[in-house]
């Protein structure tokens, strides 16, 4: 009997992890960084609209809980490799929202001195490679970084972001093999949000959930509802603890939902307003903020200060990035290996 997939999806019908799984500090600490993000994309979107952003812009808006979740679960001194989406995944692994800023603005003073622009930021600093925007690219290089990791006796993890339409790949799929062939520490992280660009996961996946394919390579698969952060922090922890104790990799699916399009020109006409409408009403902000104030206590002027010094940030952010000065002529000669 065939098997088919719903064209619709909806947010599924998954628990949400419990509240004392952090402190209420470190609660504090994850709804401000998902808001930074939240923000932070919202006014690159405005910079781009006034032409200050060169190239185009893939917005993460919608996915914040299922980047910060994560990073909650890794130490500092773990690795991850971004996807062509990575503002935000930048932002929760550290990288400083001014030179971010900078960077997308293509000036000197941005994390990769104005020469990788939206697709290509990172800042190895902080543990955040370098986006690479080929799709699937980036997880063999997750793979050789857990393997050098392993051999080098680091006990660092690698977490590698990939999205639904990655899982189709030739390179992901070697990745994980060699990966679980090795026994390396990395944990192959996708964000399912439904699309690969414009396409909808029914039209070029038989899988009900990405994180059945894990069974192939002998490796954990999970799927999590990815608009809680603590239920993305609870399965994701899981998986690095495993990999840090030289239990192998890996594959924690977390089912989340972008709310723009593709990129900025992409107004999303394809997709269906039953799923657009039920998917928005899951919004991780408003929900996490009332989970804080009705489960942990955290009172409303509490948020409303962490809020502000969120858009104080961005003020100076902003400040910082139009002073900037654009790269010298003669920077196009360096930083180029071959």
């Amino acid at each position: 009997m065939p098997v088919t997939v719903s064209r619709l999806r909806i947010p599924p019908e998954q628990a949400v992890g419990p509240i004392d799984l952090l402190p209420t500090e470190t609660l504090k600490g994850v709804y401000r960084m998902m808001f930074l993000i939240r923000e932070f994309e919202t006014v690159v979107n405005h910079l781009f609209l006034r032409g200050r952003v060169p190239g185009t812009i893939h917005l993460c808006r919608g996915q914040e809980a299922t980047l910060v979740g994560t990073m909650v679960a890794l130490d500092k001194e773990d690795r991850i490799t971004l996807t062509h989406r990575g503002h935000g995944q930048a932002l929760a692994k550290g990288v400083d929202p001014a030179g971010l800023l900078a960077e997308l603005m293509g000036r000197a003073g941005g994390v990769c001195r104005g020469m990788g622009g939206s697709l290509h930021v990172g800042d190895w600093s902080v543990g955040a490679l370098p986006a690479i925007a080929i799709v699937g690219a980036s997880s063999p290089i997750a793979t050789g970084l857990a393997l050098a990791a392993k051999r080098q006796g680091t006990g660092r993890v690698t977490c590698n972001f990939f999205g639904d339409g990655t899982a189709s790949k030739g390179e992901l799929h070697e990745a994980m093999n060699l990966a679980a062939v090795w026994e390396l520490p990395v944990v192959f992280l996708c964000e399912n949000n439904v699309y690969a660009a414009t396409t909808h996961i029914s039209e070029y996946m038989k899988n009900e959930y990405v994180s059945e394919r894990a069974a192939a390579y002998r490796m954990p698969g999970v799927s999590v509802y990815g608009n809680d952060p603590l239920a993305v922090y609870e399965a994701v922890k899981v998986a690095v603890d495993q990999a840090r104790a030289g239990g192998g990799p890996s594959l924690v699916e977390c089912l989340t939902y972008r709310r723009d399009g593709h990129k900025r020109d992409d107004p999303a006409a394809y997709r269906d307003d039953r799923e657009v409408e039920a998917w928005l009403k899951t919004d991780p902000i408003p929900a996490f903020r009332n989970r804080l104030r009705e489960e942990s206590g955290v009172l409303q002027e509490e948020l409303a200060a962490i809020e502000a010094s969120v858009e104080d940030e961005l003020i100076a952010a902003q400040g910082f990035a139009h002073q900037s000065p654009y790269p010298d002529v003669q920077q196009r000669l360096s930083y180029v290996y071959a």
